[in-house]
């Protein structure tokens, strides 16, 4: 069926910009219809991913595929792709309908058809009654929501996201996470979101992938993304995580500050090193005497929803959440349950990877 085809694929794809590779040998796909969100720090290639497939870089190695078809060198005008950046490049003489009717009117679209379809656009982002302010005179989430407006228009299949989002305050930000997600549930088309912003990508993704110096480190959904890190940098960069030198002794057994655990899981052989998470969340503060390891709580800040706390329990300084705090000094004991503690290999993920 075509909703099981993939719409989008990177096929080893090789970007290198001054002698310096910006993506190496990137492997992945996207399926019609996912809200996909390419996560990780400055520089780490996701930008330089959505320019290729919108058309406006070249891969130095590899190819880009739309439904099995190779686009690698197609124009950005001529794929079925549009793009909305941090920056929205509003035209500012135009008004609000004119800037959404922008690319219909080149396309030489009929007047009836520019009206109908710049005013369910008008409806989609809450701006009826908007049509004939100025751009200029539009708040900075009002902008952004023209240019959504203007990018959906002539009706793409792909909408692509550069950090839209960026220059928003904190509240507006989130208020409009919550909007582009609808949106594109309502829509059903595919979205391909960049973003550093890690709250960002789980709360508005279908599928997360993470990305560091060029190479895909993870792709997954946001919750097994988060449960299930498959390396220190994934653990680290998606929430706050405290990662320990362990060995894993055997399956569901796993030995770290100088003590033996049970966990959950299998496959990384015996008697191997291994680099364990445990979230803050997922570590019960407990009496000293009923704890699996016995600390010291070094400190302990309000944080509004939870008490942030650190506490030595001699091999490390666990950071720990909890409803209830602690005060410095106090002598504590602390477990985490076996399906909390998640054990990861100890290397970097290699490039590739398929969404």
């Amino acid at each position: 069926m075509v909703e099981d085809f993939h719409l989008i694929e990177l096929e080893n794809v090789t970007k290198v910009f001054d002698g310096v590779n910006a993506l190496s040998r990137i492997n992945l796909y996207i399926r019609r219809r996912e809200f996909v969100t390419l996560l990780g720090p400055s520089g780490c290639g996701k930008s330089t991913t959505l320019r290729l497939i919108g058309g406006f870089e070249t891969p130095t190695e590899g190819r880009v595929l739309f439904e099995g078809a190779d686009i690698t060198n197609v124009p950005p005008y001529r794929r079925r792709v549009n793009t909305v950046f941090q920056k929205y490049a509003l035209f500012p003489h135009l008004n609000v309908f004119d800037n959404i009717a922008f690319g219909l009117k080149i396309a030489k679209v009929s007047r009836a058809d520019i009206k109908r379809r710049v005013g369910a656009m008008l409806e989609l982002v809450g701006l009826v009654g908007y049509e004939k302010r100025s751009a200029d005179a539009l708040s900075g989430g009002q902008q952004q929501r023209v240019a959504i407006a203007r990018a959906l228009v002539n009706e793409p299949e792909v909408l692509l996201l550069d950090e839209p989002l960026g220059a928003l305050d904190l509240r507006l930000r989130k208020d409009m996470q919550l909007e582009l997600k609808n949106m594109q549930q309502r829509l059903g088309i595919t979205f391909l979101y960049v973003t550093h912003d890690q709250e960002e990508a789980l709360t508005m993704s279908d599928t997360i992938v993470v990305m560091r110096d060029g190479c895909i480190q993870q792709i997954g959904t946001p919750k097994s993304i988060y449960d299930e890190p498959k390396n220190a940098f994934v653990a680290d960069f998606i929430g706050e995580s405290n990662i320990l030198d362990a060995t894993m002794i055997k399956d569901e057994r796993v030995l770290f500050c100088e003590r033996e655990f049970a966990c959950v899981d299998r496959g990384f052989g015996e008697m191997n090193p291994v680099d364990v998470v445990l979230r803050p969340e997922d570590i019960q503060v407990v009496a000293p005497d009923q704890g699996q390891l016995a600390g010291v709580v070094r400190s302990a800040l309000f944080k509004g929803v939870h008490y942030e706390m650190i506490i030595d329990v001699g091999c490390a300084l666990l950071k720990v959440h909890s409803t209830v705090m602690q005060p410095e000094g106090a002598q504590v004991g602390v477990s985490v349950v076996p399906f909390n503690i998640h054990i990861m290999r100890k290397y970097a993920a290699p490039c590739g990877g398929a969404a």
